[in-house]
């Protein structure tokens, strides 16, 4: 592909304001920035879709953490697949497809060696984003490196439709776990774990006490939870863990918007008699799985054992009402934004 005219702006989404509690439209910007031409070692790319992601919400507090924050009146900054449009680096051409992690921005100049090209043939393109991408990685890391998978394990996942939780579930099958249960916020979702994604068992957290419901899913305990939720569940998931269980405490979205103390879990003293085991996970500390997990992963994809579901929203105008609809839960699977054009 030749290549093309580099445009003099293009549009960019700012934090406008760090929100208090649950994040609001106002909070956002979308603005018009001058596009910049590439040099020597860049590239210029034209983006295609977006990733809107859970641990952003962090990135919008001005706290110290794993990654910075998003400074205000400066563009955000996340996962993101595109194609070249102009090149100063002699590793890729205009036409390259790539993934990047400069997102809410339609198009983005970035230093070559931040980004990794893909193959649009071998899976669609937004696939790097969710299946094959972080989400993918983070689930599989997480459930074996992390967690320590064994066959026969009893599992049980929260936030099991989301991004993540949809592919542990169905990668701890594959893998030989005899028990698989899933909470969700609908009772749609409830019955695409259990119909579509192979789940043993599934609940509405929103129905009943977790722990209630976890104890008939699983009335004979479990051996490995894997949490994106925090809160109640990770305090129902400690008094269903068997002794030795492990807990891979991959995010805590039920009190990522709260203002106050976590309620919850009050009973972590459990830990002790049981002989627990609760590690947090980074997924950026596990790259040496990369090629195995690709490799693996895409075999599964490619004879339909193992579902990648997206929830797909167009329009780069709507990327932070699509972020806003992740937080309420409406996505099913990988929530990602896909670009016009």
């Amino acid at each position: 592909m030749a290549e093309q005219a580099v445009p003099a702006a293009a549009r960019e989404w700012h934090l406008a304001a760090r929100p208090q509690g649950w994040p609001v439209p106002t909070d956002f910007a979308l603005v018009e920035a001058p596009v910049r031409t590439p040099g020597p070692g860049e590239i210029l790319v034209r983006n295609a879709f977006l990733s809107v992601d859970p641990y952003m919400r962090g990135r919008m507090n001005d706290v110290k953490s794993y990654v910075p924050p998003f400074q205000l009146g400066k563009a955000m900054d996340g996962g993101a697949v595109g194609y070249v449009v102009a090149s100063g680096d002699e590793a890729f051409a205009p036409g390259d497809a790539v993934l990047h992690g400069l997102g809410w921005r339609e198009y983005a100049t970035l230093d070559a060696r931040h980004a990794v090209k893909v193959d649009p043939q071998a899976a669609p393109l937004s696939a790097y984003l969710g299946v094959l991408g972080m989400p993918g990685m983070t689930a599989y890391a997480g459930l074996l490196a992390v967690g320590g998978l064994k066959e026969g394990d009893k599992v049980f996942v929260s936030g099991a439709a989301g991004a993540v939780g949809s592919l542990v579930g169905q990668i701890a099958k594959l893998k030989g776990a005899s028990l698989v249960v899933g909470s969700a916020g609908s009772a749609e979702k409830v019955a695409k774990l259990v119909d579509e994604y192979g789940f043993d068992a599934a609940f509405n957290y929103k129905d009943a006490p977790v722990a209630e419901q976890l104890a008939k899913a699983a009335p004979d305990g479990i051996d490995l939870y894997f949490d994106n939720v925090g809160g109640d569940h990770l305090e129902a998931a400690i008094g269903a863990l068997t002794v030795h269980g492990r807990a891979v405490l991959c995010g805590a979205i039920a009190q990522y918007n709260e203002t106050t103390a976590p309620a919850a879990p009050r009973n972590l003293a459990l830990a002790i008699g049981k002989r627990l085991r609760l590690e947090g996970m980074l997924v950026r500390d596990h790259d040496a799985l990369q090629p195995q997990f690709v490799a693996e992963v895409a075999g599964w994809l490619r004879s339909g054992e193992l579902r990648g579901e997206e929830t797909v929203v167009d329009g780069f105008e709507n990327t932070a009402e699509a972020f806003l609809d992740l937080l309420r839960g409406v996505n099913t699977g990988k929530m990602v934004v896909r670009l016009e054009g």
